[in-house]
């Protein structure tokens, strides 16, 4: 069997995530005794053998639904979001004062992959919210690699997935004090867990509720993580799929 948190498995996140998955695995009564980390994603995603993981909302809707089983939507504490959701900061360089429009014409934006919700499909919403289309653009594979592209100047701009943002922030205080998180998407659907097709989601989400609740106090803290709730696969499916960059 296959168990998987990588989505949010920062190095200084992780003996709190094998935590989790210990009280996870102790309330389901059985399951692989460790997370599996470094390994391909879509094949994990689509494994008959996957117990439990995290994808994200763009490639459940785009690929991954009928195909896998959903379990339920994390709560996290984010600042003024609602429950089981989250958002994108639309990020630059504090000594960048260009505001969207210009940032979308004149510089070149970072996004992690085609496929992310957060990193993709919500900055380019709130781009033509704004009248606006990103002219540039450049791929690095994981919101860090954005946040650190932005920085260096490889980038002028970005959307990173909120949570990740903070989670970064913990340890990076210094870097974070160079970034203007200067607008924010709006809300969607946070990353939801699946299961193989054809599995039971119920005992499992059960037992992620009972996980978290077990966790310690510190250790929820620093995940940023409250709960779990039931979102429908609709209000996944509801959301558009972007255009390719």
């Amino acid at each position: 069997m296959i168990a998987s948190l990588g989505m949010y498995d920062m190095p200084h996140l992780r003996d709190a995530h094998d935590r989790l998955w210990s009280g996870i695995r102790a309330a389901l009564g059985h399951g692989p005794d460790h997370l599996t980390r470094d390994g391909d994603a879509w094949a994990e995603w689509q494994s008959p053998d996957l117990l439990l993981a995290q994808t994200c909302g763009l490639p459940f809707r785009a690929r991954l639904h009928g195909k896998v089983t959903l379990v339920g939507t994390p709560v996290y504490d984010l600042p003024d979001c609602p429950a089981g959701h989250y958002f994108s900061y639309l990020i630059r360089r504090r000594s960048d004062a260009r505001d969207l429009k210009t940032l979308s014409k004149q510089g070149i934006m970072a996004y992690n992959d085609a496929l992310s919700q957060s990193g993709w499909a919500a900055p380019i919403a709130h781009l033509k919210n704004h009248g606006a289309h990103p002219r540039n653009t450049i791929r690095t594979d994981a919101h860090i690699a954005s946040i650190e592209a932005v920085l260096s100047g490889a980038a002028d701009y970005a959307g990173i997935d909120a949570l990740t943002y903070l989670l970064w922030a913990q340890v990076n205080p210094d870097m974070a004090q160079q970034i203007d998180t200067f607008a924010r998407t709006s809300p969607t659907p946070a990353l939801p867990y699946i299961t193989a097709l054809g599995r039971d989601p119920i005992p499992i989400a059960n037992a992620i509720r009972s996980g978290i609740a077990a966790l310690s106090a510190n250790d929820r803290a620093t995940l940023r993580l409250k709960g779990l709730i039931d979102i429908p696969a609709s209000e996944y499916l509801a959301l558009p799929i972007p255009p390719a960059p």
